[in-house]
């Protein structure tokens, strides 16, 4: 019994004992990689994509920044081309605003006074026999009447005296005139035809208070 274990002691203690004679002069960091795949790869592999990926990126704005300028280019030639009708048209426009100012004025003016026509035939209904009228004149105030009175001087100042108190009691008339008198001279001896002349002057109401 004691034998055996003398034995195994002995045989441990000798297999400690040889040791191999040389040292490891093996350096690990220089061994080849035996993996199958390499750590490096993977790093490279990455990289690579995400450098493609990047590169993709870049070249995907400058075709969209490409597109945009191409468009530009486009717009900004249309434009130039219309640019002359688009000019044209917007002194047509100017022109036509002018020109409709101008027949709005025109229209305001003419609404706000009464109709000549009607007045003049109103007054040819109840002219007397003694006056005859030659001519009118309507302006922006009022209506201007010239004729000839029959008659001797005072015969024909009291036929004109006597009209125009007429033509101020006229109710259809006072409607449409704030005031009726002579005007000029009112009644004078026509020079050319030796004739007592008549002028009136019937302001038109709208006119009362404006300018004068």
């Amino acid at each position: 019994m004691l034998s055996l274990l003398r034995k195994k002691t002995d045989a441990g203690t000798g297999a400690a004992a040889f040791r191999p004679w040389h040292p490891n002069l093996r350096n690990v960091a220089k061994l080849p990689d035996t993996k199958v795949v390499r750590t490096s790869f993977f790093v490279n592999g990455a990289a690579l994509f995400i450098t493609v990926g990047v590169l993709l990126w870049f070249a995907f704005q400058e075709y969209k920044l490409h597109n945009l300028n191409r468009q530009i280019a486009d717009w900004q030639s249309q434009i130039d081309r219309d640019k002359k009708d688009s000019d044209r048209f917007v002194a047509m426009y100017g022109k036509f605003k002018d020109e409709q100012g101008k027949v709005a004025e025109i229209n305001a003016f003419v609404e706000s006074k009464p109709p000549v026509t009607p007045v003049l035939m109103y007054l040819g209904e109840t002219l007397p026999p003694q006056i005859a009228f030659d001519s009118y004149e309507q302006g922006e105030k009022g209506i201007t009447l010239r004729g000839t009175v029959k008659g001797t001087p005072d015969e024909a100042t009291g036929y004109a005296t006597a009209y125009l108190d007429q033509l101020r009691a006229d109710k259809k008339l006072s409607g449409l005139f704030s005031e009726i008198a002579y005007s000029g001279a009112g009644v004078a001896r026509d020079p050319q035809t030796g004739r007592l002349s008549l002028q009136l002057f019937f302001k038109f109401a709208a006119a009362k208070g404006g300018k004068k």
